[in-house]
């Protein structure tokens, strides 16, 4: 039971978006996909929901081939920024149609999630505004109950007391209904709590698939006085360094020794956003 990519490459004229992506998501667990602007996230999202087709390679679910295949198909919801209802239908109508297409759709559910979002089920979909499309459409992934789930950017346009929200919901979504969840956003550090799996992509390259846990403990930051700092990565393998004053904090692959760290420093732990933008930079995958 899994989500397997298998050598997809995906091109838009010259440009090569995707380039011999070959990734597996096993059954259950939630993977984060992070990326920066342009690096191929919504391609493979799309290339999975059969939406776009891949130049080279394919997708399958649970073994089967997703391309024009209703059954795969069937097993997957991608949440995106795309509004895939007709303009003029109202929210509670747009409920009712997904769960013919869905059959474990919870109407009751999407009908209390509504309420509980301040959605007016009575709203055209068309009139939403940004943050309560994202709501709308949250709402319909959170009750729709499939095996495979894939979050575009789902807190596109919400404030964070909605956002807050939406995270609580997803995890109790999770421990009730158990599912492969596949987040993919620029938020980094708000799901870093919730992800098993990291998944970084650039350039339509997958350069990182590791456990968020394995990822973090790769790396650390060493903080102090900038000629202590400045002395103590001489001949180590530093990601980056940014300095405050005549302070300095250096991000450094490896595991500190902690009985050669000199007094005066401070040697800390990775989190998630630090170790994504070096990436970004080009400095943490060498």
């Amino acid at each position: 039971m899994a989500i397997e990519i298998r050598n997809v490459s995906k091109s838009f004229g010259r440009t090569k978006a995707l380039d011999n992506i070959n990734i597996k998501f096993d059954e259950g667990g939630i993977s984060g996909l992070f990326g920066n602007n342009g690096a191929g996230k919504t391609t493979l999202f799309n290339i999975i929901a059969n939406r776009i087709y891949p130049s080279v390679g394919e997708v399958f679910i649970d073994g089967e081939s997703v391309a024009d295949n209703d059954h795969a198909l069937g097993k997957i919801f991608m949440l995106s920024d795309a509004n895939l209802y007709p303009d003029d239908m109202r929210v509670k109508r747009a409920f009712k149609v997904t769960s013919l297409f869905y059959k474990d759709f919870d109407l009751q559910y999407a009908l209390e999630l509504a309420e509980r979002f301040s959605l007016k089920t009575n709203k055209k979909i068309a009139s939403l505004s940004t943050g309560y499309a994202s709501l709308f459409i949250i709402i319909i992934a959170l009750s729709v109950n499939v095996p495979y789930l894939l979050l575009d950017e789902p807190v596109l346009g919400l404030d964070a007391q909605n956002r807050d929200l939406f995270y609580k919901l997803l995890l109790e979504k999770y421990g009730k209904h158990p599912c492969t969840i596949i987040i993919s956003t620029h938020l980094i550090q708000e799901v870093s709590a919730l992800i098993d799996q990291t998944v970084i992509i650039r350039n339509g390259y997958i350069i990182k698939n590791q456990s968020r846990d394995e990822l973090l403990s790769s790396g650390y930051t060493i903080s102090g006085p900038a000629a202590l700092v400045d002395e103590y990565v001489i001949g180590r393998p530093v990601l980056s360094v940014q300095n405050l004053g005549g302070l300095k904090t250096a991000c450094l692959s490896g595991k500190p020794d902690s009985d050669d760290i000199p007094e005066g420093l401070e040697a800390g732990s990775f989190d998630l956003q630090e170790y994504f933008i070096q990436l970004m930079n080009g400095e943490g995958s060498k």
